[in-house]
């Protein structure tokens, strides 16, 4: 006895044995295994951070010890001030804050352009400069330290803001992030019909690319600024610690002496890491939000 299916009686596949939220494009939700698996690497990402913080509230001789310590102490708030006043932390922030903000800004500013006009715009030799952006990136920073440290003294710049800041003003990996980004989020049809509403190029720049752009821009403003913020061996070179010092070098400055006090160096690390830290908080959910619209238009 033969049966036949009727419309009220669906053929059952295997397809229909799928999960409800998976066919209907809902969210799936992660199991045990999963959350047991992130909250591991987050501890193991939040570690050295709890770890400094341990070590700044402590002493030096419990630092020296075995075990060492585990736990808070109560000297953080001692170590910390001490830290301030004898690095030069006050004037080493607000210079940071000004030599960080203004490389990112002008670096997202240039790339943003640069990207614009490699993505974009048909020019002889597009290709080949793009390769030699490129190949820049392959150059280590070291071997340009010494040229670069001959140029800023005969410059007389030595101890100077601009002697860092100069050199940082351009990022060849910002204009490759700005160029892989707007070849995929900018149509070339909405160029081409700015062009017939005879709008000129910076017309075109400041009112289509740059919204465009908005969230790979603060992508790579936050990157910079953490970048300018960590830097150290250039810094380091070109400035001092009673001059116009930066984080990184006035923080390297309680290491000196014959015996350096470990937990005034971790109290100094701490403190300049938490802007960061302050930054990533406040704008932590743009910056995600940037990458994750950036990966779906790409």
């Amino acid at each position: 006895m033969t049966t036949t299916l009727t419309a009220k009686e669906p053929r059952r596949t295997g397809r229909s044995l799928r999960p409800k939220a998976a066919r209907a494009g809902g969210t799936l939700h992660a199991g045990p295994l999963a959350y047991a698996v992130l909250i591991l690497f987050s501890l193991g990402s939040l570690f050295p951070l709890v770890w400094t913080a341990i070590a700044a509230s402590r002493d030096n001789n419990r630092l020296a010890q075995t075990p060492p310590p585990f736990w808070f102490g109560s000297n953080l708030a001692h170590n910390l001030n001490v830290a301030w006043n004898d690095a030069n932390l006050g004037k080493a922030f607000l210079n940071t804050t000004f030599v960080a903000g203004t490389s990112a800004v002008t670096i997202v500013f240039l790339s943003t352009i640069a990207g614009f006009a490699f993505a974009k715009l048909r020019f002889r030799g597009r290709g080949a400069l793009m390769l030699i952006v490129i190949g820049t990136m392959m150059v280590p920073p070291q071997l340009s330290i010494i040229p670069l440290y001959m140029m800023v003294a005969k410059l007389d710049w030595t101890d100077q803001l601009q002697a860092v800041i100069l050199p940082s003003l351009v990022s060849a990996f910002g204009v490759f992030f700005m160029r892989q980004y707007l070849m995929q989020a900018l149509p070339d049809e909405l160029i081409e019909a700015a062009r017939v509403d005879g709008a000129s190029s910076w017309r075109v720049v400041w009112h289509i690319v740059f919204p465009a752009a908005r969230p790979a821009m603060a992508v790579l403003g936050m990157l910079m600024f953490v970048q300018a913020w960590n830097d150290f061996l250039w810094p380091f070179l070109v400035l001092t610690q009673n001059g116009n010092p930066t984080v990184q070098v006035a923080v390297s400055a309680l290491g000196r002496g014959y015996t350096p006090d470990q937990s005034l160096i971790m109290a100094g690390a701490l403190l300049g890491t938490l802007p960061l830290l302050l930054v990533f908080a406040v704008f932590g959910k743009q910056i995600v939000g940037g990458i994750m619209q950036g990966a779906v238009k790409g």
